[in-house]
């Protein structure tokens, strides 16, 4: 009998400790790698993205982030191939994403504001700034709630979630131990950080069984793991030419590769660079989205060996708007040292 009630006290102690913490304090504990990873891969402010999942979500509670995994909010647009769920919202039974996992709801977050026109004066501010980008969401339209931006503001201020502005992947889960002590006690936490210590993931891949020498198999596994490497290494930029959200490709890739990492069809990114074949070389610019009609810059004087692609890509002008300035026939190739006409057309001899 004793047994039994020393049995039942540890597990109401156990019960007791586990609930001790708030709805968004678990909240901040269990998602802030991910704002601070989907920070590092496309430039928005880490305490911006988990003020804006606590809000949306009700610290995780909400019907939307429970059964549908989604702490956003965000509809299903016509773009949307996914999973839906009905929810009313702004109107009865309006049609919302569901998403395997919270992870995904976080990095189409990402996705919606990088590659919506509406929010690209964002990434122009700076990223320790959240009061801004707080501002910047509501001007932008992101609610129609007069006081959005306090209420994030409010949000990140009470829970501290500017210091995940300041933190990396790799240090995420030592920010928060520092923000809730506690945690040392808890083994589960504990445990993804002893985890984490290790200095890199390692990449698991599935290679096809041949009857070759074991050098060849691990020349396969090593292309493999090296291909795996280089699309995580990959970070979306803002180009000088009026903040187009572009990608340097980091190694030989096609553009399928791209197409799923970002979400965005094959056809749109070569549609939007132009391209006649979907295989893409190392140090290639990529833009994720239309280019503009002019340069950021007045003129520039080709280099030995590029082509009119190689500096519309560079400076993110259109190659038809390219060969109209400078009043040329298409197909025809600059010459090195010629003068590029990237804003006005070329003056007439």
């Amino acid at each position: 009998m004793k047994k039994i009630f020393f049995a039942l006290t540890v597990i109401i102690c156990a019960k007791s400790h586990a609930q001790t913490w708030k709805t968004d304090e678990q909240y901040i504990q269990r998602f802030a790698p991910y704002a601070v990873e989907e920070m590092e891969k496309y430039k928005i402010p880490a305490s911006i993205t988990l003020a804006q999942g606590l809000l949306e979500t009700g610290g995780g509670q909400s019907r939307l982030a429970q059964q549908g995994n989604n702490h956003f909010g965000i509809k299903c647009k016509e773009d949307w191939t996914g999973k839906t769920m009905k929810h009313t919202d702004d109107a009865p039974n309006e049609c919302f994403r569901v998403y395997d996992d919270p992870r995904e709801s976080y990095e189409d977050h990402s996705k919606f504001l990088a590659f919506r026109k509406y929010y690209v004066n964002l990434f122009k501010l700076d990223m320790m700034d959240y009061k801004a980008w707080a501002h910047g969401l509501k001007k932008a339209g992101y609610a129609t709630n007069p006081r959005y931006a306090y209420i994030l503001i409010d949000k990140i201020e009470k829970n501290k979630l500017y210091e995940f502005d300041k933190t990396n992947s790799k240090e995420v889960l030592y920010a928060v131990l520092k923000m809730y002590p506690d945690l040392k006690n808890d083994r589960i936490f504990m445990a993804k950080l002893d985890q984490s210590n290790a200095t890199s993931k390692p990449v698991t891949v599935k290679v096809p069984y041949e009857q070759v020498s074991y050098a060849k198999q691990q020349k396969n596994v090593d292309k493999i793991v090296s291909k795996a490497e280089a699309l995580k290494s990959i970070l979306i930029k803002s180009h000088p030419n009026g903040g187009k959200k572009f990608v340097i490709i980091p190694d030989d890739l096609s553009l399928d590769e791209i197409s799923k990492k970002f979400g965005v069809s094959e056809s749109r990114l070569m549609q939007w660079n132009e391209l006649d074949g979907n295989q893409l070389r190392r140090n290639d610019i990529l833009f994720l989205e239309s280019k503009s009609s002019s340069g950021n810059v007045a003129t520039y004087k080709a280099q030995a060996g590029e082509s009119m692609h190689d500096i519309s890509q560079k400076f993110g002008i259109k190659v038809k708007k390219l060969y109209t300035k400078n009043r040329m026939d298409f197909g025809q190739q600059p010459k090195a040292g010629q003068l590029m006409y990237l804003q006005s057309k070329k003056p007439r001899k």
